[in-house]
């Protein structure tokens, strides 16, 4: 490859995820129940990295079941965006494998930026056209799962996405740390408990098999801040 080939390369966008877990590493209860349960900082350190990504993508469940619209947080939040050179407000990405979505979701309700839809060839052709007339784009990437390389290059390409930060669910992340996709993740260790085995976590999936291609991550930063451990960790 000539080096101005390889300078011509696409590039993926930064991925960055964030997430608040339990002491015992669940992000929800079991069954998928969903209450918010970490404090006012953290929802606020949520905005903040908000305020610095291009795109924020959820998987479909984790949309429907917390309601999310995926703002940008207000006045404070946007002018933040602002100052990073960014859009007013975000693109979404919503990632779906069979594209069973709501098109009367809240999310869908609220025009104040593009939606993207991320599927596979699961789709049938009545829910892509049904998703078509409620997002800006629905793009198919992969027959069973999602190829999110693929995704990320085109939403660079197409979007112009080079900051993308993912907020779940578990399944989701799970694929995309399996993928290398996750450049630095931020964790907020909150002092409860759910239990159950079957809770959410923030890598569910798959997982991996051995020690040797378990995903590794180095602490980039910590603080305590009245009881809740704020994390950055960056991927090796």
């Amino acid at each position: 490859m000539s080096p101005k080939s390889k300078a011509q390369s696409p590039k993926l966008p930064f991925v960055f995820s964030n997430f608040a877990m339990t002491a015992d590493g669940k992000i929800a209860f079991t069954g998928g129940g969903f209450a918010p349960f970490s404090s006012a900082r953290d929802h606020e350190h949520m905005m903040e990295l908000r305020a610095t990504a291009d795109a924020i993508l959820c998987g479909a469940r984790t949309v429907e079941v917390t309601k999310t619209i995926l703002g940008n947080g207000g006045r404070k939040f946007q002018e933040q965006r602002l100052k990073n050179g960014l859009a007013e407000f975000p693109l979404r990405v919503i990632a779906s494998g069979s594209g069973a979505m709501d098109p009367k979701m809240k999310l869908f309700q609220k025009h104040f930026s593009p939606i993207v839809i991320l599927t596979t060839h699961r789709i049938t052709g009545t829910k892509l056209k049904m998703l078509r007339a409620v997002a800006d784009e629905v793009n198919i990437f992969g027959g069973h799962e999602i190829d999110f390389r693929a995704a990320f290059l085109w939403l660079r390409e197409k979007w112009n996405v080079k900051r993308l930060l993912c907020e779940g669910g578990g399944e989701l992340h799970g694929a995309l740390i399996r993928a290398g996709l996750v450049d630095e993740l931020h964790l907020t260790i909150c002092p409860k408990i759910f239990g159950g085995r079957a809770a959410p976590t923030i890598a569910d999936g798959m997982g991996f098999r051995c020690l040797a291609d378990a995903k590794r991550f180095r602490l980039k930063s910590y603080h305590n801040f009245d009881g809740e451990l704020f994390t950055a960790l960056t991927r090796l």
